[in-house]
């Protein structure tokens, strides 16, 4: 019975260092996953502060895109004018 009872106390003394073995590595999976956590909503974050700017800039280029086909349509037609007026004159 000594034998049996040495056994049992031993492996009472060995397990919870175990359990203890087994709660840090899970503690530090657990860092690791808050650590992965931040830099994907910092990853969200930056993605969405750069569609914001892409949108902007894209409505910039657009509203200067308009701009210059009105200038384009213009100086065709100044061009065709002046291409009558020389004509005429010859």
């Amino acid at each position: 019975m000594a034998v049996a009872e040495a056994v049992i106390n031993g492996s009472s003394e060995v397990l919870p260092g175990v359990f203890t073995d087994i709660v840090v590595e899970v503690g530090k999976i657990g860092n690791w996953l808050q650590a992965l956590g931040l830099i994907v909503i910092l990853w969200i974050v930056f993605q969405v502060i750069a569609l914001i700017v892409n949108r902007k800039n894209r409505k910039r280029i657009k509203a200067m895109r308009a701009r210059i086909q009105e200038m384009d349509k213009k100086l065709d037609k100044i061009i065709r004018q002046l291409n009558k007026n020389n004509i005429k004159k010859k």
